[in-house]
């Protein structure tokens, strides 16, 4: 998954891998609770009843499998050793890949969501069910994990041919039909937040006299922005680096950047809206009558 320079000689290797366990030490310190509680007041004042409440929830899980994941990348790029087995390496690092996947597609399902609340408030009621929302995130996760299972056989036999005893260092060589998989996903997710965005926007530019809910349209498009940030920041570049070699010696960096759209997701997205301690219905219901 990512290539590291552990075990060279040299200052710069070390400050470079000290650099590495900051961050990921940091995203950690920062994501555990900032999700822990989103998750909390999601399920206390949300309590599911309404899709994007679901898929917020959904996030917030996936950011915590993420953070629970980075105390072992910590470690490694502090002391350069890894003392565990492939086995648990394997899962690591599936649970990193997990994130960016997972998190790209719930974020594109709560902008479809706030797509048709806003440009379909009433033929879209019937659609917008949290039992349909539950649908979708078990297919979502379903095929997440599914896709874990052809990536880890590959993973593992790599490790074993080149005799591998460390992990986060070993620059993996993906099947060439499983490499695609993760920027195609990301770019169609891009898309489909891109086409929500401009037609969200159109929308609500033919409201702009409706003075009363100005606030609340600039935080709608607030939320799609942020969305469309998350993808060309967080996960678009090492979603790159993995199919072009060019990118490939900066990996490492890319993954550390990646992992800090956890700590976004609860900063940026939840608590920049008080709709997020609102209840859910009151939500929806403010942004259909736009």
């Amino acid at each position: 998954m990512c290539n590291s320079t552990v075990g060279e000689n040299g200052t710069v290797p070390e400050m470079r891998n000290t650099a590495y366990a900051l961050v990921f030490g940091s995203v950690m310190v920062l994501g555990l609770p900032l999700n822990a509680v989103s998750l909390w007041i999601l399920l206390r004042r949300h309590s599911l009843k309404s899709p994007n409440a679901v898929f917020m929830v959904n996030l917030a899980i996936s950011d915590l499998l993420l953070v629970i994941s980075l105390p072992m990348r910590v470690y490694f790029y502090a002391t350069g050793t890894w003392p565990l087995s492939t086995t648990a390496c394997i899962w690591i690092t599936m649970l990193f890949r997990n994130n960016i996947r997972s998190s790209s597609i719930f974020i594109t399902f709560i902008s479809v969501d706030r797509l048709l609340a806003v440009v379909y408030p009433l033929k879209s009621r019937h659609l917008r069910t949290s039992s349909n929302a539950w649908r979708a995130v078990a297919l979502i996760w379903l095929f997440v994990v599914v896709m874990n299972i052809p990536e880890s056989v590959n993973f593992s036999r790599e490790l074993i041919k080149h005799n591998e005893s460390t992990c986060f260092e070993f620059r993996q060589r993906p099947h060439s039909s499983l490499k695609y998989f993760q920027p195609l996903l990301v770019f169609t997710m891009l898309a489909v937040n891109v086409v929500c965005t401009a037609l969200v926007s159109w929308t609500l530019r033919r409201r702009l006299n409706d003075s009363a809910r100005v606030h609340n349209k600039v935080n709608v498009m607030l939320i799609f922005a942020l969305n469309l940030i998350m993808f060309t920041i967080f996960f678009l570049p090492v979603s790159l680096a993995v199919v072009f070699p060019i990118l490939r010696p900066s990996l490492t960096s890319l993954l550390c950047l990646a992992s800090v759209n956890c700590c976004f997701d609860p900063l940026l997205y939840y608590y920049s809206f008080d709709g997020f301690w609102k209840k859910q219905e009151e939500v929806d219901s403010s942004t259909a009558r736009e």
